[in-house]
């Protein structure tokens, strides 16, 4: 496949882990550099959640898919600020830093028509995947965010420092990463701003953001 990614270095870094050596890759910082994304089998947009408006150019390409990093909002969201009229041709994806070469993709789809489609290009890309509601934050980011805050609040009240967390947590749930490791990995602002979009989405009290947290984003 020719595939065109619109990505920051971090990310593009992150996703080079995955194996493109059967397809042809061009690498983009802005969409606003492509001239036209119909010369392009497939488009993988790592950055979309930071610029939505990528979207009115994908509505008006329906024919090429868009594997997009949506984590900040909805693909039901994304409908009512667009117009797709000739067709919706984006799934939503994870692709927050972090969890971009990890061996599952969580992908959320707006009907189940969408589905031969993902299917095809997954196995393409030989990616493996898991479909999830489309829900702003999906599953694994809202669970690792909802996490980290936990661990911010905990930090606030001076119960444990953030080195005493995150070994707590690794020797005692097995994790991967301490809750103040994921959050250097995916970064505070993409954390501040998974919480403050999924809050915003349900009113539940257990995403608000705390306010050590905020207080490290507000200094980024």
């Amino acid at each position: 496949m020719n595939i065109l990614v619109i990505a920051d270095a971090q990310r593009y870094d992150e996703l080079q882990q995955r194996d493109f050596s059967r397809h042809e890759v061009q690498w983009k910082t802005s969409l606003e550099e492509v001239l036209s994304v119909k010369a392009f089998d497939l488009v993988i947009d790592l950055i979309f959640d930071d610029r939505p408006d990528h979207a009115a150019v994908y509505a008006r390409n329906p024919g090429v898919p868009v594997l997009a990093g949506m984590v900040k909002t909805s693909l039901s969201e994304l409908m009512n600020h667009y117009a797709f009229e000739q067709g919706f041709n984006i799934m939503g994806c994870n692709f927050l830093p972090g969890f971009i070469s990890l061996p599952l993709l969580e992908v959320t789809l707006m009907d189940d028509g969408q589905q031969e489609v993902l299917a095809d290009i997954m196995y393409r890309l030989n990616w493996e995947y898991a479909l999830v509601a489309d829900a702003t934050g999906m599953v694994t980011p809202r669970v690792v965010c909802m996490i980290i805050n936990e661990a911010y609040l905990t930090a606030q009240e001076g119960t444990a420092s953030r080195a005493d967390i995150d070994i707590s947590m690794k020797l005692g749930t097995n994790y991967p990463f301490g809750p103040f490791e994921w959050c250097e990995r995916i970064g505070v602002k993409h954390v501040y701003e998974v919480l403050k979009a999924v809050h915003d989405a349900t009113g539940d009290d257990r995403y608000e953001v705390a306010a050590l947290l905020q207080t490290a984003y507000e200094a980024i």
